[in-house]
């Protein structure tokens, strides 16, 4: 889905109309219309506020445009519901929920992370000495571990 869609059917979805969306937001009737024909993009801080007000993820407004992958543990983001949050409530789209919760990391150290994730991953197939190996050469490079 585009933005423009996204941002018409969670303001339906809601029952706002365009004129009580724009109160809530205080922005005119005329920039949510823009938006919802897809003339323009609320601005970050709307963005913002309307992630608080709808409880989705900035990039769920804008229609996924970002393909969203934990800096931690290099989980796929597909969908909001394993984004972290921070602890006010608002999404943060670094982190998974199992490695960032409550405004802090799950993990203290990479080597923690890599037996946990070993002990999981691990299969007859892939054991854990590959297992380990994959993640030593592909978890470094992750905003959370670069330069640690």
């Amino acid at each position: 889905m585009e933005a423009k869609e996204v941002l018409l059917a969670l303001r339906t979805k809601r029952g706002f109309s365009q004129e009580e969306l724009a109160e809530r937001l205080f922005v005119t009737r005329q920039a949510v219309s823009r938006w919802e024909m897809g003339e323009t993009l609320p601005g970050p801080e709307i963005l913002q506020r309307l992630s608080a007000l709808y409880d989705v993820s900035i990039n769920t407004l804008l229609g996924s445009p970002r393909r969203l992958v934990c800096q931690c543990c290099g989980m796929p983001l597909e969908d909001d519901g394993v984004l972290s949050r921070e602890p006010d409530g608002s999404f943060n789209e670094d982190y998974c929920k199992w490695c960032y919760t409550g405004g802090k990391f799950v993990y203290s150290s990479l080597e923690e992370l890599i037996e946990f994730l070993a002990g999981t991953m691990a299969t007859a197939e892939r054991p854990p000495e590959q297992v380990r190996a994959y993640l030593r050469a592909r978890l470094p490079g992750l905003g959370h571990w670069k330069g640690k």
